[in-house]
């Protein structure tokens, strides 16, 4: 289930601040040096570093 579009442009990855893009059911950070993904639960996205998948 896609997120709406204006709550996507408000979210941030909480470890670098870079936006935040959506892909399949995750949230991937933009940033460079980051690239935490983040689940996306039931609708909900989960934003929380102990939860983000590290890049691969």
């Amino acid at each position: 289930m896609p997120l709406e579009a204006g709550l996507l442009e408000i979210l941030a990855c909480p470890a670098c601040h870079s936006p935040l893009e959506e892909r399949d059911a995750e949230l991937i950070c933009t940033g460079q040096d980051c690239g935490l993904a983040y689940p996306v639960r039931d609708g909900i996205p989960v934003l929380l570093v102990d939860e983000a998948r590290r890049p691969e």
